[in-house]
């Protein structure tokens, strides 16, 4: 880290910039956020970053203690990044950030969205909502993920199945139409926007927790 430039302040703010104000670093933590990856499904959910670039970025944040590189366990035997303590730490940060863009005109949907970043922007855009958990699962074809829904907060985790009483099935910017969009769920589905298995009336219960909007709004 002693090569990379540096802000030479005391202030805070600065030092963390120190760590993440390089181009991409903080959009590799969000990709690294609901857990380990490889190289290439990171490369996937940041399509506008060249290889070399990436490579130089996760040597650099493995440098400053926010990631590692290790190797999983047999059968898989495959190298995955993992952020550390410090780089999960990150994440009421990128949730703040998500809720502080959403604010601010210019926002482009049509834009590519990953799985990883469309499930984080998601737990920013809850609103509170009934006690009674609700537990669906989210199918991106490369990353899949299982959600609970409680009445004031949201725990995701990857998975290799989708689990819960509502299973959505569909590319990551399908799904945000679906998720943030005011059409209801059964007309999304008889569109073929988005895959739906399960109670249809749970489904539209969860959808319904999410409002693309600062906190508070609505």
């Amino acid at each position: 880290m002693a090569d990379r430039k540096t802000y030479g302040e005391g202030c805070l703010a600065a030092h963390a910039l120190d760590l993440i104000g390089d181009r991409w670093a903080l959009l590799i933590a969000r990709e690294l956020m609901l857990g380990p990856k490889r190289f290439g499904l990171i490369r996937a959910g940041l399509p506008g970053i060249a290889t070399n670039m990436l490579a130089r970025r996760l040597e650099e944040m493995e440098a400053a203690g926010l990631l590692t590189h290790r190797t999983l366990p047999a059968p898989a035997n495959a190298p995955v990044y993992e952020l550390t303590a410090h780089g999960l730490g990150l994440r009421p940060v990128l949730l703040a950030l998500c809720q502080w863009g959403v604010a601010v005109p210019g926002h482009d949907h049509r834009l590519p969205i990953s799985p990883t970043s469309l499930m984080l922007s998601m737990e920013s855009m809850l609103r509170p909502g009934p006690g009674d958990l609700l537990h669906a699962g989210f199918d991106m074809g490369a990353e899949i993920f299982s959600t609970t829904l409680t009445g004031a907060g949201m725990h995701t985790r990857r998975s290799d199945r989708p689990e819960g009483d509502a299973i959505f099935r569909g590319p990551a910017n399908a799904m945000a139409i679906a998720v943030y969009g005011p059409a209801p769920l059964a007309q999304l589905v008889a569109q073929g926007l988005i895959g739906f298995d399960g109670n249809e009336a749970l489904g539209q219960a969860v959808i319904d927790r999410f409002r693309l909007g600062p906190p508070g709004e609505g």
